[in-house]
């Protein structure tokens, strides 16, 4: 007999050998029938594995991420067998499950594919699935998985099992179709009721540009043909919501060939907006103790190999700037830590000076394929909201209090209602690749699950996820879209004050090794800015909108109405501007409409006699007339933060 610990924390016995399949049948036949995989002490396998020892489980249905990404799994080997039987003749690259759906890497050979081929693969695909197909797992020694796609004349798999070692090499079959796979996979193919081929993109084998560029095809499956269409409905919202898209039309921020990909430039609205949100947090940091501090955009090389950074990112980093001097090279700064520290040395520290909180919105560079960047969530320069905190051992707790209360404050603000917080702890069983003492790491992680409680967060703790020199704390914020977003991060830090040989004099007069905090609310400005427009659709919160109103005269008569109007509302502090086109009122109102400004206040002979504006808000129509402190009264209400 064989001792199976549930989630619950419950223990029951079953025989040895036996499946989670088995163990969720005895629980109830209901959640036998959704079980798609299984967790086995924190590996996810195949449901109708065999379980010999001891083990806790966790059983995966579609509502689990390790759920979903064994179903997409499993679907791109479908999606394999399907095209397999429309192209006979292709080779076959990798097909890895990713956050929402799947790909496959296919070498079509002399066979021509696009996306007008696609809705004859999903037909194929369901056919397919259909048959009820069971996903077979058996090992195979290397000689054996060698002859098998010799035969079937793979390059791709044969190069892949060059790579493995004989005793580690499975393969999983379903109907016609076996594939090199280390697994795990659903139960069968009847799993997968509706498919859908997203997109098809050129990928370089093994990601090298020197190898043939393969045939990359994503695609996404569900259990219900209803969640596709609502998946679908989901992208047509979020094409809508794009930054890029929004961007462009609200005059935000622009790219230019000539300056170089990845480099945004914001435009004066953007800008604008921006600067209100740097004013936000730093009028935040200060109330919170921090001090301002301001590095240059570029430092000697020697700096990062002090620092790590060159040894870990240098070949992947905008490569060194020489000087006319033949030893001197210089670096794009790629993380503002390593003059944080230089900052900290300048001068001898007493354990009472500590903390010491050093904030700066430094721009950095880092070097992104150009593949990869995606208009503001992936560029090579951008600025962060930086902080680094010095303090003792025994202030890391209340400091990371601190910070939490900072990063809600700004969630709270700009409207990100949902979110959760990963705790991420060293590998208890390898802490040989993690730097710093065991009591060090212990203080640290009990502050960091201490603070977390203490705060009310939705927490989730993930072993092994530390960096190799502290944990830390991700935040996890959902959209209004239910997309996951990670913003904000907070991480303790024991690497850099070793390789900078940061000290205190300690109570006891000796020396002794600050702890530090890395910690960035936003994470960026520019990715932040993106996934703020696309959370609200490019209607701000109303303290932090470009423009806050827009004053539309019915006729040139009443231009000088409206700009005494605008007057006094600057004298308020309330921004906006006048649309003096000579437009009719309809068009004035559906262009303030499509620029998502917040009020429209028209004014004509009416509102000029009475010295009132007739309001009309974006998105809920009018308000009707007010004079102007009545609608200064309703700005300031609306903008309190």
């Amino acid at each position: 007999m064989i001792k199976i610990t549930l989630p619950d924390g419950s223990v029951r016995e079953y025989e040895k050998g036996t499946t989670s399949f088995q163990v969720a049948q005895s629980i109830s036949e209901g959640l036998a029938r959704n079980v798609l995989a299984a967790e086995i002490n924190g590996e996810i396998w195949d449901s109708s594995r065999p379980i010999n020892n001891d083990s806790s489980i966790k059983l995966l249905t579609w509502n689990d991420q390790g759920g979903k990404s064994t179903f997409w799994h499993s679907s791109a080997h479908l999606m394999a067998e399907a095209l397999e039987a429309l192209y006979p003749g292709i080779k076959l690259g990798i097909g890895p499950a990713i956050e929402t759906g799947f790909y496959y890497d296919i070498d079509f050979g002399d066979h021509q594919f696009s996306s007008d081929d696609f809705d004859k693969v999903e037909k194929k695909m369901i056919e397919l699935a259909k048959t009820k197909e069971e996903y077979k797992r058996s090992d195979v020694s290397k000689a054996d998985a060698i002859n098998y796609f010799t035969e079937k004349g793979d390059q791709y798999k044969l190069e892949l099992i060059d790579g493995l070692e004989d005793g580690n090499i499975t393969f999983y079959q379903q109907g016609n179709f076996t594939d090199l796979c280390r697994g795990p996979h659903i139960p069968n193919t009847g799993f997968i009721k509706a498919a859908k081929l997203m997109s098809v993109a050129g990928a370089y084998w093994r990601g090298d540009e020197k190898n043939k560029q393969l045939t990359r095809i994503y695609a996404v499956t569900f259990p219900k043909a209803s969640e596709l269409t609502d998946y679908l409905t989901l992208l047509e919202e979020a094409k809508k919501r794009d930054h890029r898209k929004l961007g462009k039309e609200l005059e935000l921020f622009t790219f230019s060939e000539k300056v170089g990909a990845g480099l945004p430039l914001w435009l004066p609205k953007g800008a604008a907006l921006r600067e209100r949100l740097v004013q936000f947090l730093s009028k935040a940091q200060v109330k919170a103790g921090y001090e301002q501090v301001i590095t240059p955009h570029i430092a000697q090389k020697e700096l990062y190999i002090t620092s790590g950074h060159y040894e870990k990112y240098g070949k992947d980093s905008f490569q060194p700037i020489r000087t006319p001097n033949e030893d001197e090279e210089f670096l794009l700064k790629p993380m503002n830590c390593p003059h944080h520290c230089e900052i900290y040395r300048s001068k001898p520290r007493s354990y009472k000076d500590l903390p010491v909180r050093y904030a700066e919105f430094g721009t950095v560079y880092r070097y992104e394929q150009s593949g990869e960047l995606h208009g503001l969530t992936r560029v090579r320069g951008f600025t962060q909201d930086d902080a680094h905190l010095f303090c003792r051992p025994d202030q890391v707790k209340e400091e990371f209090e601190k910070v939490i209360d900072l990063v809600l404050h700004v969630f709270n603000a700009l409207g990100f209602e949902e979110y959760t917080a990963q705790v991420s702890l060293r590998d208890p069983e390898n802490k040989d690749k993690y730097i710093g003492s065991d009591e060090n790491w212990q203080k640290a992680e009990a502050a960091i699950i201490e603070a977390a409680a203490e705060k009310g967060l939705k927490t989730v703790v993930e072993l092994g996820e530390a960096a190799f020199y502290g944990p830390k704390l991700d935040f996890m914020v959902k959209d209004a879209l239910g997309r996951k977003w990670q913003l904000g991060t907070i991480q303790v830090d024991y690497n850099l004050p070793e390789r900078f040989q940061l000290e205190y004099t300690g109570s006891d007069n000796q020396k002794h090794r600050p702890v530090m905090i890395h910690r960035a609310p936003f994470g960026s400005m520019e990715r932040f800015v993106a996934v703020l427009i696309e959370h609200c659709a490019g209607n701000f919160p109303l303290w932090l909108t470009p423009e806050q109103y827009i004053i539309l005269p019915i006729s040139e008569k009443y231009a000088d109405y409206a700009k005494k109007l605008s007057e006094e509302l600057n004298i308020s502090d309330i921004r906006g501007l006048i649309d003096n086109r000579d437009e009719k009122i309809g068009k004035k109102i559906r262009d303030a409409e499509i620029k998502k400004i917040p009020f429209m206040l028209i004014v004509g002979e009416k509102e000029q006699e009475e010295n009132t504006v007739s309001v009309r808000k974006h998105g809920a129509g009018d308000l009707g007339s007010l004079n102007i402190d009545q609608f200064v009264e309703i700005i300031k209400k609306e903008t309190a933060i």
